[in-house]
C-alpha cells in the first residue's frame, strides 16, 4: 500500500463520536468519571484538527421533537410561493428572520439552489436588544396555517441551546481548558441562529449544479439535522468526502471565528451540498456562536504547537481577531442577502 493510499483511507469517513458521558456531566448532572469525559474529548480534539468536523451519537435529543419538526417543514414547503412568501425575510426588518425562495440566498456570491426560513432567538418587542435596534435580534416569523410549528421550533432550538452548551464544554476540554471555558467568556447567553432549509429534486434543477457550493461556516459551532436524502459533502485530506445521514446522530462542524480562535489548530473545513435525489431534501442547521457584543480573542494554547502549513486548506485562519463577534458576522451575512442589508445596517 502506498503512502497515497493509507492517507486516503485515513481521512475517508467523518468520525463518529459518543457525546453521552458529557451530556450526563453537563446537562443532566449525573456523575462520570473524568475518564469517560477525557476519552470524549480527546475524539473531539482529533476530529476538530482533521476534518473540521464529526457526527455525534448519545446526545439526548428528543427523536419526537426531530419527527414533528421533520413533518412541519414537509408542511410548509409544500405550499406555493405565494402563501411562503407571506413570512418572507423582508418582513422580518433587523431581526434578520422569515422565508426566502429559491436562488435568494448566495453562497460565495452566487445563488444557492435552495429555499429556506431564518429563525434566531425569540425575543419580544420589548427586550431591551430589540429596543435598542441591534441587528439580528427580535421576534420570529411563523406560519399561522401550520398549528404546532412555532412551538416545535421553538422546543427545538431550546433542546439545541443545551446541546450547544454541552458540546463547547467538550471543545473546551479538548483544548486542555476549563470546562466552562467558553462559557464563561462568549457563550453564557450565545447568539442563536437557525435555519430550515429545501432542496428541490435534482429532476427539477439545471445539470451540475449545487444546492450549497463549496464554503466553510463563518462562525464557532453547526450543529447539523439531515433528512435521510443525503448530499452533504466534506473537503477531507484526502478530497471530497460524503456525509451522509446516520440514524440517530447529528453532525457537528467548526467555522471560522474557531479556527482563528484557535489559531489554526482547529480545522473551518469546506463543504458543499449536491442533492442527487429524485426527493426534496431537508436540512437543519443549528449555529451556536459568541453574544453578539463580546469581544472575541485568541485562546492561548499553552504547550501545543499548530502545524503552520494550511496549504491544505480553502480557508487560510488567521491568528488576529478583533472587536465583537457581531461587527464580524454582520460584515459577513450581508453578503448573503445583498437585498436586505440596508435593512440590518
Amino acid at each position: 500500500m502506498t503512502a497515497l493510499q493509507i492517507v486516503d483511507e485515513k481521512f475517508s469517513q467523518v468520525p463518529i463520536i459518543d457525546i453521552s458521558a458529557l451530556v450526563s456531566q453537563t446537562i443532566n448532572s449525573s456523575p462520570t468519571t473524568p475518564q469517560d469525559c477525557d476519552l470524549v474529548a480527546k475524539q473531539i480534539r482529533q476530529a476538530c484538527e482533521d476534518y473540521g468536523f464529526f457526527y455525534i451519537v448519545g446526545h439526548g435529543v428528543d427523536e419526537e421533537l426531530q419527527n414533528q419538526l421533520e413533518h412541519l417543514s414537509q408542511q410548509f414547503f409544500q405550499q406555493d410561493l405565494e402563501t411562503k412568501l407571506k413570512m418572507r425575510m423582508a418582513l422580518g426588518g433587523r431581526a434578520w428572520r422569515g422565508y426566502f425562495p429559491v436562488g435568494n440566498e448566495l453562497t460565495s456570491g452566487k445563488p444557492d439552489l435552495k429555499e429556506g426560513i431564518y429563525f434566531g432567538a425569540e425575543l419580544s418587542e420589548n427586550h431591551p436588544l430589540v429596543q435598542a435596534g441591534v441587528p439580528m435580534h427580535g421576534h420570529n416569523l411563523f406560519p399561522s396555517n401550520i398549528p404546532q410549528f412555532r412551538e416545535t421550533v421553538l422546543a427545538y432550538m431550546e433542546s439545541m441551546t443545551q446541546l450547544g452548551h454541552t458540546i463547547m464544554a467538550g471543545i473546551a476540554l479538548s483544548l486542555g481548558l476549563t470546562e466552562s471555558y467558553f462559557a464563561d467568556r462568549y457563550t453564557k447567553d450565545p447568539l442563536i441562529l437557525f435555519r430550515i432549509f429545501n432542496y428541490p429534486p435534482k429532476s427539477s434543477l439545471p445539470s451540475s449544479e449545487w444546492g450549497v457550493g463549496e464554503h466553510t461556516d463563518y462562525g464557532v459551532l453547526t450543529i447539523l439535522k439531515q433528512d435521510n436524502v443525503g448530499g452533504l459533502q466534506v473537503k477531507s485530506k484526502s478530497g471530497w468526502i460524503d456525509a451522509p445521514p446516520i440514524p440517530g446522530s447529528f453532525i457537528c462542524n467548526i467555522g471560522d471565528m474557531l479556527d482563528r480562535m484557535t489559531q489554526g489548530l482547529y480545522r473551518s473545513t469546506a463543504h458543499r451540498v449536491v442533492n442527487l435525489s429524485t426527493s426534496h431534501r431537508l436540512s437543519f442547521p443549528f449555529f451556536f456562536d459568541p453574544n453578539f457584543h463580546v469581544e472575541v480573542k485568541p485562546i492561548a494554547l499553552n504547550d501545543i504547537v499548530v502545524n503552520d502549513d494550511k496549504s491544505d486548506r480553502s480557508y487560510q485562519a488567521s491568528v488576529h481577531v478583533r472587536g465583537t463577534y457581531g461587527d464580524y458576522l454582520l460584515n459577513k451575512v450581508s453578503k448573503v442577502f445583498p437585498q436586505l442589508r440596508q435593512t440590518v445596517f
